[in-house]
């Protein structure tokens, strides 16, 4: 069987993170931090490389699929690690189905459409998976040329739009820069204003966590992911902060106040620049979702061949494609958008906190296992790292405490209604539910 090269895993890194975000919304993190917002995205993408290294380090000691679900295993034994992968099933399949709504939405909305039809997001959320069905069954072969080229697409468009503007500011000897603070007052950002800015820009970057969610099927993950996932961080922080320094020299107005539903493409006046950055933002987001289709039924599969859930979800076809899984994490995916009315506002808040689970977990068990307390690692001849599997996993805890501290609680369980917040019933009922009695029942299930 066919398995991913390391540029293939490079660009599935790439993939993995870089979705609709850079397109639809940088205005969210320019109207918080003003001038200052290529430094916030650029202390975002340093902390998320600290978390990336410590990934990567993961990987070299545990080459099993399943990512944190199997470094908790393996650091913590099958309890922890049961509990870390069922809810990181659950939340990486609702991500999945948020993911495939806001490319459904955004189709709808650029074609014209009615993208609050509950019909049409339905229909085309259906073609969307089957189109993913499709492009998974027939082999990891078919999947590496589908993901690399959704890469190498998103990244064009993405460096378009850097070189065009470069090309407008020399050419026109106009810097627009300074004027975003006639929209935004950033000369005295207090630490708070800092750090919500920063944490805001930190999420442009998660999604390297998933990568090795399939290391199976990657060649010698153990050598390949911990070169290729920081590699991947420093590309896409390169990208980012071009993007937002360079739309910022050159109409700064436009990505605060654009109405449109990709805002990048309001930046520039010509035509042609406005559809390659539109067809960019539709590859990009198709792009993630091809990415979530490879790892996501890959968590559950992992858990299956490890005994802590029936084998019926570790069958492969001929291909080599886990179809259980794969079909079970669709009709997750699928169902629970519908089941919402595809308002993804109230279960998005389960992705977020499942990252701050693994971030708290793998850290440790990094440490762990450069200093040899487990007994499961894989690879026993790994060449250890004090720098990046002490340092770096006790900089990451930091870092993710500092982040939990901060990270606004009520707001992911409020919603406002009237100009009135309120309690969000339903954002709370999935934590419960995904959380507490989700694993519980599946624990039981699978000590009997």
């Amino acid at each position: 069987m066919k398995k991913l090269g390391f540029w293939s895993i490079v660009l599935l890194a790439i993939n993995s993170i870089i979705g609709s975000g850079i397109f639809l919304s940088p205005g969210s993190v320019v109207s918080m931090a003003g001038s200052n917002a290529g430094w916030v995205y650029g202390f975002a993408a340093f902390f998320a490389a600290i978390l990336a290294v410590t990934f990567a380090s993961a990987s070299k000691y545990v080459s099993k699929s399943g990512a944190a679900y199997a470094y908790a295993k393996a650091a913590f034994g099958d309890n922890v690690g049961f509990y870390v992968g069922i809810t990181r099933f659950v939340a990486a399949s609702i991500a999945w189905g948020v993911m495939a709504t806001g490319v459904v939405k955004t189709v709808i909305s650029i074609f014209g459409g009615n993208s609050d039809s509950f019909t049409n997001i339905t229909i085309g959320f259906i073609l969307l998976m089957l189109v993913l069905f499709l492009i998974n069954i027939v082999g990891t072969r078919i999947f590496e040329i589908i993901n690399n080229l959704s890469t190498i697409g998103k990244l064009l468009a993405l460096f378009t739009i850097i070189i065009v503007g470069i090309f407008v500011v020399i050419t026109t000897g106009e810097n627009h820069f300074n004027e975003i603070n006639d929209y935004v007052s950033s000369a005295k950002m207090s630490l708070s204003n800092w750090v919500v800015a920063v944490i805001a820009a930190f999420y442009a970057f998660t999604g390297f966590e998933s990568v090795a969610s399939g290391a199976e099927d990657m060649e010698e993950p153990e050598k390949n992911l911990p070169r290729a996932i920081p590699l991947a961080i420093g590309i896409i922080a390169f990208i980012y902060i071009g993007i937002i320094i360079i739309s910022m020299m050159t109409n700064p107005s436009s990505i605060i106040k654009t109405k449109e539903v990709v805002a990048l493409a309001d930046v520039f006046n010509s035509a042609i620049i406005k559809n390659i950055i539109l067809y960019g933002a539709l590859i990009s987001m198709f792009g993630i979702n091809v990415a979530a289709s490879f790892s996501t039924p890959r968590i559950l599969e992992a858990i299956s061949k490890e005994g802590q859930l029936p084998k019926f979800f570790d069958k492969r076809n001929k291909k080599g494609f886990p179809l259980n899984a794969f079909l079970t994490t669709i009709a997750i995916a699928v169902i629970l958008p519908m089941a919402f009315n595809y308002n993804m506002t109230s279960i998005i808040v389960l992705s977020s906190i499942s990252r701050f689970v693994q971030f708290l977990i793998v850290p440790v068990g990094v440490v762990m296992f450069f200093y040899g307390k487990n007994s499961e690692i894989i690879n026993k001849n790994v060449h250890k790292n004090w720098l990046t599997d002490v340092l770096m996993p006790i900089l990451s805890l930091i870092v993710t405490i500092f982040l939990l501290i901060k990270f606004d609680w009520y707001g992911q369980f409020s919603v406002n209604i009237d100009g009135q917040s309120h309690l969000n019933l339903f954002a709370i009922g999935s934590i419960i539910i995904g959380y507490l009695i989700l694993p519980f029942a599946l624990f039981k299930v699978n000590k009997k």
